[in-house]
């Protein structure tokens, strides 16, 4: 769809680099006449003397000139004024050292297009049949979500997932133009995600450092309030899982809501992989570090929390121990601050857990009410022995954990366990999280700092309210986080913090909207609205922030935060209705950097009148870019 000027990064590099004899006489001749005067022969050389003592170093010289530093600039988009403005995907270019690079979305695929014989969004049942509509018509969804960049040998792949019910993933084999790094599909192939029970609602997603695709699934069902398929029948949201398997009755609500781990081979062969030893979450993201052992989850919804995974072999998430965070505040001004602890969950197996969930190895498949007793709260007390929670965004529970069945609770209701042992439960809208290399620091998006986060509202009840924050952002916040080693942990990952790095701007009488944006723009049109995944760009040092906004923006934009300027740049704004989801950096492919992007559900969040019908509700995958490469140490 698009094309764009190239030109390499020229780099230098400046190398400096430096670098007694004596003789005898003869002897006297016999007395007599005088004669001639003959010398003797010359004497050997004497034994060289022994070297003297070295002298004091000179003085340094000056240092020599620093060579020329990746850079990149957005010149930035206009936020969309007129109707067909608001219908486009509008993109930034970007002038990298001198040159002009991008300024157009490149697609890959839209939901619905047929490639290799399958359309791009279908969803199947376990055996592999696509689903149909009620007119017959094959189910697409128009869910698409993270698209990761797999170099594998001499061959590049993308994992492409969706976040719908039932879930589904695509493996695209992706052609790299070697003259200007330009990608297209060469094929398309369905995932079988039969061997991990389905996939639930793939929101976003990572790649490892071993280069695997790491994704999730969000808003895992309550195994309290839907124990068998009858509840999950009578709940709208999970109802339309029930048509993946053969008989409903299949259905347990702890098949879902974990990370999933994506190998692909050089071949295309893909194998899959639910890590339950990480732990059950409405996970947004989870992200590996540099060391490879350690990862940070996050977690959506209201009344959730933060989670960091510690894997006991590196490059392997099957084993290890899981953490939660608990905020001790701070600071209660904007958006807060606070100190962080972790509070351990104990260790764990995928073997372990895959047998409370399956029933094998002579284990019984898990319950809800297996793993805990309850009772209702009585004037918002417990009785003794009873622990009072608030967490899942259900209100306030009392629980005990049965007998020997800790383990079990900390990976199967990994939330309402954090919370038993006093980890905070009361995050709003926790989305994407990624590492900033050069400061050794996180960023994670919060959509809304609303509702339990802060001080005395009704979601504190039952809970311990480490969260008191004075005032309601809606329109969300990036926090950061300083990095540190904790030898008892055994990371040199671990979070010791959490602050504001860049707010939105609700629209008040003191900071009012810009004129001609009033209508349907709660959130300044200059400001972030509801963030949603972040992704860090590495080598040219700016901060990316997706938005998924409802009425704070009309049209959701992606920014770039200046770290040095202290500013953001609209670089993306997407259609009526749409979604960005998940934005991510890869800064060397091949001698190329790219961003990838998604498009999701246009005309489908608000807006939905201003749908012609004439296709422009089918989503995009696509990427940014590229631009010239750079090394990331």
């Amino acid at each position: 769809m698009a094309f764009f000027q190239k030109n390499h990064l020229l780099q230098a590099i400046i190398l400096v680099s430096a670098a007694s004899l004596v003789a005898c006489g003869g002897d006297d001749g016999k007395d007599g006449k005088d004669g001639v005067a003959i010398n003797g022969v010359d004497g050997t050389n004497g034994v060289d003397g022994t070297n003297g003592v070295d002298g004091t170093n000179g003085v340094d010289g000056t240092n020599g000139v620093d060579g020329n530093t990746a850079s990149i600039k957005f010149v930035g988009v206009a936020a969309p004024a007129t109707d067909a403005e608001k219908r486009e995907i509008l993109v930034s270019q970007a002038v990298v050292n001198g040159k002009i690079y991008g300024g157009e979305y490149n697609v890959f695929a839209r939901s619905g297009d047929v490639i290799s014989g399958v359309a791009f969004g279908q969803l199947v049942d376990k055996a592999g049949t696509v689903l149909t509509e009620g007119d017959g018509s094959a189910r697409v969804s128009n869910s698409n979500e993270y698209t990761s960049l797999l170099p594998i040998g001499d061959k590049l792949f993308s994992v492409s997932q969706f976040e719908d019910r039932p879930g589904a993933m695509f493996l695209m084999e992706l052609d790299q133009n070697a003259e200007d790094g330009a990608l297209s599909v060469k094929s398309l192939a369905q995932i079988d995600q039969s061997g991990i029970d389905g996939g639930w609602v793939h929101c976003a997603g990572s790649v490892t450092p071993w280069t695997t695709h790491l994704a999730s699934e969000e808003y895992e069902p309550d195994a309290k309030s839907q124990p068998t398929n009858v509840e999950a029948a009578a709940n709208g949201y999970s109802a339309p899982m029930l048509d993946y398997y053969a008989n409903a009755t299949e259905w347990n609500p702890y098949f879902y809501g974990w990370n999933i781990e994506v190998v692909v081979a050089e071949d295309a062969s893909v194998t899959t992989a639910k890590h339950y030893a990480m732990g059950r979450l409405a996970f947004e993201l989870s992200y590996v570090m540099p060391d490879s052992k350690t990862t940070y989850m996050t977690d959506d919804g209201t009344n959730v929390g933060l989670y960091m995974f510690v894997a006991d072999t590196a490059g392997d998430l099957s084993a290890g121990t899981t953490y939660a965070a608990k905020w001790n505040q701070t600071d209660s001004t904007g958006v807060g601050a606070a100190d962080l602890t972790w509070i351990s969950l104990g260790h764990a197996t995928d073997a372990e857990i895959n047998d409370y969930i399956h029933g094998t190895n002579g284990k019984t498949k898990a319950t809800f009410n297996d793993i805990f007793e309850s009772e209702a709260p009585v004037a918002d007390a417990c009785s003794a022995g009873f622990t009072s929670i608030s967490a899942n965004g259900v209100g306030q529970e009392c629980l005990k954990v049965k007998a020997g069945m800790e383990k079990v609770a900390s990976r199967l209701e990994t939330r309402r366990y954090a919370a038993m042992l006093g980890a905070t439960t009361e995050f709003r809208k926790e989305e994407g999280i990624t590492y900033d290399s050069k400061r050794h620091k996180m960023y994670v998006g919060m959509s809304n700092v609303a509702k339990s986060m802060l001080a005395g509202t009704s979601g504190d009840v039952g809970g311990p309210d480490h969260m008191q924050l004075d005032a309601e952002n809606k329109c969300g916040a990036i926090y950061q986080m300083d990095l540190g080693p904790d030898s008892v942990i055994g990371s040199n990952y671990v979070a010791l913090n959490m602050y504001g790095l860049v707010a939105g701007r609700p629209v008040s009488a003191s900071d009012p909207q810009v004129i001609g944006f009033e209508a349907k723009n709660s959130c300044h049109i200059d400001g972030i609205s509801e963030p949603d995944n972040v992704t860090y760009i590495s080598g040219y040092d700016m901060l990316v922030i997706g938005e998924d906004t409802g009425s704070g923006h009309q049209n959701d934009a992606i920014w770039a935060y200046d770290f040095v300027e202290k500013e953001l740049t609209r670089i993306q704004t997407t259609p009526y209705g749409s979604e960005t989801t998940s934005p991510y950096w890869y800064p060397n492919i091949n001698g190329w950097s790219y961003m990838t992007s998604v498009v999701q559900h246009p005309y489908g969040e608000s807006d939905s009148d201003q749908d012609s019908g004439a296709g422009e509700a089918r989503a995009y995958t696509g990427y940014i870019g590229p631009f010239p490469a750079v090394n990331v140490q």
